[in-house]
């Protein structure tokens, strides 16, 4: 879990807070494949999507991460993960975020 240090009368204390993440990954090999999803652990998450543990993205894999946005709040991501789907972001993400090749 990642620690965030908090700043007190001087002293600095370490607090460890569970982190919820909404990303973006793209097919290597189909530039135009994107994926978009929610996880408490993004590392092993990723993992996952480039081997054969996750049927949603078997057929387009290596994925690459494109983007990303922690969360220490579980419903603020899942919302946020909601507005990722939505058409206007899908806009954003081709036009501005991601490259195709």
């Amino acid at each position: 879990m990642p620690f965030v240090a908090l700043a007190k009368k001087g002293l600095i204390f370490c607090k460890k807070f569970k982190m919820f993440y909404v990303y973006i990954i793209q097919s290597i090999e189909k530039q135009d494949e994107f994926y978009t999803w929610f996880s408490e652990n993004l590392k092993q998450r990723l993992e996952e999507h480039n081997t054969w543990k996750s049927i949603h993205t078997n057929r387009h894999k290596p994925w690459e991460l494109v983007f990303y946005s922690a969360f220490k709040n579980k419903k603020d991501a899942l919302y946020f993960e909601k507005y990722l789907k939505s058409a206007s972001w899908i806009a954003f993400r081709n036009k501005r975020l991601v490259s195709k090749v």
